[in-house]
């Protein structure tokens, strides 16, 4: 059975004023009908860029784009399919949560009542206060209901945790699975390695508006190291590790030494057993890492022997 692509690009660029580096150079992504894709990468990798441009809200100055079944952004009926949080909210700060709800329910033409009522006892959100006096999270809240609310075939979504506390970010992965199981499509950008894990299928690292790599999330997971910081009661040295199949990228600042670990630590610990050891701290990696790391390991793999 063939997929579905939802979103398309290709060679997808944006320059902001001649001469200046692009915020988006050459983007190619697919964006497959039913999958959770995580778009990541730092402030300013251009991330909210390639979503306004999706969005239709700022045009390209190269490349193409098409959403659903062929569809430019500036299409009105395919706008109509899509929910939409950006980063940035701007709502009427006089106006309660139920009015802004109403008027966008009066725009889109559609009766939201039901799913509204029911977003909203999912998300404890209180419509009948104002703009003003909801909190960042709140506003969060608010901005889900908006785009959730018309059942939309695909979301887009700017970092749509911001600002919820842990409760709400298990409410939001749950959601999230729910439009997935329905059918739906969710393009959201996050820079939280813990989200992405817990609910994308497919995620995408952008760096200085390229696009670095595509991959699945469980092929990631089995790229396995966490970062090892071992602190001494005297000055570190990187030789103590030297050797230790496990252990790799061993570097000493004063009396710590880190290491990026693969595998057991039983080795490890073995290495420096003659040293006393004051403290032990682990890191998880950021997908980034996680990112180089399958790619160095793919690379690796595929290289001929000599």
């Amino acid at each position: 059975m063939s997929k579905t692509t939802i979103i398309h690009t290709h060679a997808l660029t944006k320059t902001y004023g001649a001469g200046r580096t692009p915020a988006l150079d050459r983007l190619d992504l697919t964006v497959e009908k039913g999958e959770i894709f995580g778009y990541l990468g730092p402030n300013g990798a251009g991330k909210s860029t390639t979503i306004r441009i999706l969005m239709g809200l700022i045009a390209a100055s190269g490349g193409q784009v098409r959403l659903f079944d062929g569809q430019a952004p500036s299409d009105i009926a395919a706008r109509n399919r899509i929910g939409y949080l950006p980063g940035d909210m701007a709502l009427w700060q006089g106006y309660t949560g139920a009015q802004v709800v109403s008027y966008f329910s009066k725009v889109r033409g559609v009766d939201t009542r039901a799913e509204v009522a029911r977003l909203r006892d999912r998300l404890d959100l209180d419509l009948s206060k104002r703009v003003r006096e909801y909190s960042t999270g709140n506003k969060r809240k608010l901005g889900l209901v908006l785009a959730l609310m018309h059942q939309p075939e695909l979301l887009i979504l700017d970092e749509p945790t911001s600002g919820l506390d842990p409760l709400m970010q298990q409410t939001f992965n749950a959601l999230m699975r729910e439009q997935r199981n329905a059918g739906r499509t969710v393009f959201l950008s996050s820079h939280v390695l813990s989200e992405v894990q817990a609910i994308c299928d497919r995620v995408a690292i952008l760096r200085a508006g390229q696009l670095q790599a595509v991959e699945r999330v469980d092929a990631l997971m089995h790229t396995d190291f966490r970062w090892v910081t071992l602190t001494f009661d005297r000055p570190a040295r990187p030789e103590w590790v030297q050797g230790v199949a496990s252990v790799h990228d061993a570097s000493a600042d004063g009396n710590a030494l880190r290491v990026r670990l693969s595998g057991d630590f039983d080795p490890l610990l073995r290495a420096v057993a003659s040293q006393y050891v004051v403290n032990v701290h682990i890191a998880e990696p950021t997908l980034e890492e996680m990112f180089l790391a399958y790619y160095d390991r793919r690379a690796t793999v595929a290289a001929p022997v000599r």
